[in-house]
């Protein structure tokens, strides 16, 4: 298959793994956290950490949209699905995240609430076009890469004058987590993680392109590379990172040139600006209140808001206090840092939003890594 074979060949990946430990000084050591859970999912499928050196650790960051909702914004979407009136819509993975006290938007629907799973934004609209007695609300999550499907849905119902669709937006930006993991490098309920460079994710980069990464660059000395999520595409930018580390550099590159421009597409990004303004603080599993990260309706589509319409309020809840998930989002500890990783949490038994996601790095480390885990404890 053109454009997915070539980057999967593993001669050329054990060619790249070669020039990156001939690269690598042997004296050093490189530190580089893969933001996006696409990454994070290829590396551990493909086993990329195998044909590294020792000295280059992959760091996984908070680059998974339903892995880094906070607990409250689950409560407050279970919340709305069980008022009467309300049929919330949604993708199907944020529906098994665990909530407070074990609850989840899969049992609230076992236990009478309209929820159903849609696979993208227009369904929903069209349930509200098809039942307008029905209060249709969807659960808007994801970054700059599902932000714009969200706001075609509202563009669309604004044009059809549904008065029975609103949006539940819970929509957050990548700049502003990578600033604050390097602003706040060091959180006592945490702990501290080193950081040399980022790879920066793939699909938010082909609707932002890769100037918004250059301040980070230039501000915290940290080179950004952003790659896509073939094997090939993350081994050759590990090389690209480890050279610029080598030579004191901290520019934003480019791996990703079949499908991401400097500029990003300006079309999304002026739909997105038509709709959406930045909310003062949005909270984030891991990282916790995080300035200007998040997204909500502009007042001229207030009408389409599901948190004015419901009056929703949002009441912070604490995690479970034996899942590590929020110290894995951060990139301090891995997935089998946590107790509850492969014992009573599980893809069937998620305890934490990390196993939950197909891009959640417990639920990577459970299909892919553990199994290695397994081998090298044999050797």
């Amino acid at each position: 298959m053109k454009y997915v074979d070539e980057y999967r060949d593993g001669r050329l990946a054990r060619a790249l793994a070669a020039r990156i430990a001939n690269a690598a000084d042997a004296a050093g050591s490189y530190h580089f956290m893969e933001f996006c859970g696409g990454h994070t999912h290829a590396i551990s499928r493909y086993g990329l950490e195998d044909l590294l050196p020792a000295n280059v650790r992959m760091i996984h960051g908070p680059g998974c949209p339903v892995c880094v909702l906070p607990v409250g914004r689950i409560d407050a979407a279970i919340r709305l699905a069980e008022r009467p009136e309300v049929t919330l819509c949604t993708y199907g993975d944020v529906m098994r995240v665990p909530g407070s006290h074990g609850t989840s938007l899969l049992r609230a629907k076992a236990a009478g609430a309209d929820i159903r799973m849609v696979y993208s934004t227009l369904d929903a609209v069209r349930i509200a076009q098809a039942e307008p007695q029905r209060e249709i609300v969807f659960f808007a999550i994801g970054f700059e890469t599902t932000t714009p499907p969200t706001a075609l849905a509202i563009r669309l119902a604004a044009e059809k004058r549904l008065e029975n669709f609103s949006v539940f937006c819970n929509h957050v930006l990548t700049p502003a987590a990578i600033q604050n993991i390097l602003e706040s490098p060091d959180v006592r309920e945490l702990g501290r993680v080193r950081i040399d460079g980022f790879i920066g994710p793939a699909h938010v980069s082909t609707v932002i392109g890769t100037e918004p990464y250059a301040f980070f660059a230039e501000e915290f000395e940290k080179p950004v590379v952003v790659a896509g999520f073939e094997p090939l595409d993350v081994m050759l930018a590990i090389l690209m990172l480890i050279r610029q580390v080598n030579e004191g550099r901290h520019e934003v590159e480019n791996q990703y040139v079949r499908a991401v421009k400097p500029q990003g597409n300006a079309k999304a990004k002026a739909e997105v600006a038509e709709i959406f303004e930045l909310r003062k603080s949005f909270e984030w599993r891991g990282l916790g209140l995080v300035p200007y990260s998040g997204l909500r309706l502009k007042e001229a589509y207030a009408q389409y808001d599901a948190e004015r319409r419901f009056g929703v309020e949002y009441v912070a809840a604490r995690d479970n206090s034996a899942c590590e998930c929020g110290a894995i989002l951060r990139g301090v500890k891995k997935p089998i840092d946590c107790k509850l990783f492969g014992t009573v949490c599980t893809p069937e038994t998620p305890m934490g939003s990390c196993m939950v996601s197909a891009e959640g790095a417990c639920a990577a480390h459970w299909t892919y890594g553990r199994f290695r885990d397994r081998t090298r404890r044999a050797s």
